[in-house]
């Protein structure tokens, strides 16, 4: 899954967490330039940072725009990628791209495997019990580490909190952005 939430990312990034999410998936965001030749670190917004290694092209956030950008190199330093880009060669010419994000088309993004999804298309996600009953809005996709937890506004007002497991996700069509749940006992108290 593309880690795309607040829990994966400093507060102050925030702000560009969910811009544009139909075509582009965010990737990442620079955070400040890396040495004097042109390389930024990025902060990584996935589960997987060796999807950097394979990426050859990549759309940059300018703040008044986006253009496509080829990568030319990608290494990895503590919780950081280090990416060059071609034509950005040296500190000036990527000063101004900091807190911008990093972004990749749906046709270059990683490939999900079954009952895998992007937390962009979770998010905004209708959902309905299976007995038609309690219907909400996923607004946030919490890692736990065991499992993800969807954080469902419901519509009478209430929050839940649904583990992303088997037993509570029956069925997530993300063409028609509908969640089938099933609401074990005790979570809805």
């Amino acid at each position: 899954m593309l880690k795309l939430h607040p829990q994966t990312c400093p507060r102050k990034y925030w702000s560009i967490l969910y811009s544009n999410l139909e075509d582009i998936l965010q990737i990442g965001v620079i955070t400040r330039p890396h040495g004097v030749h042109g390389e930024v670190k990025v902060f990584p917004m996935t589960d997987d940072v060796r999807r950097f290694k394979k990426l050859r092209k990549t759309i940059l956030d300018t703040g008044t725009g986006n253009i496509e950008i080829e990568c030319e190199s990608a290494k990895f330093f503590k919780q950081f990628v280090i990416l060059k880009f071609k034509g950005f060669d040296t500190i000036e010419s990527v000063q101004k791209y900091c807190n911008k994000g990093i972004f990749v088309t749906r046709a270059d993004a990683v490939r999900l495997g079954k009952d895998e999804y992007f937390i962009a298309d979770l998010i905004g996600m209708k959902t309905i019990d299976d007995e038609g009953n309690i219907s909400g809005t996923i607004t946030d996709v919490i890692e736990t580490g065991a499992n993800d937890v969807y954080d469902i506004m419901l519509d009478d007002g209430r929050r839940l909190l649904l583990p992303a497991i088997k037993e509570c996700v029956q069925n997530v069509d993300v063409d028609e952005g509908l969640m089938k749940i099933h609401i074990l006992d005790g979570l809805l108290e």
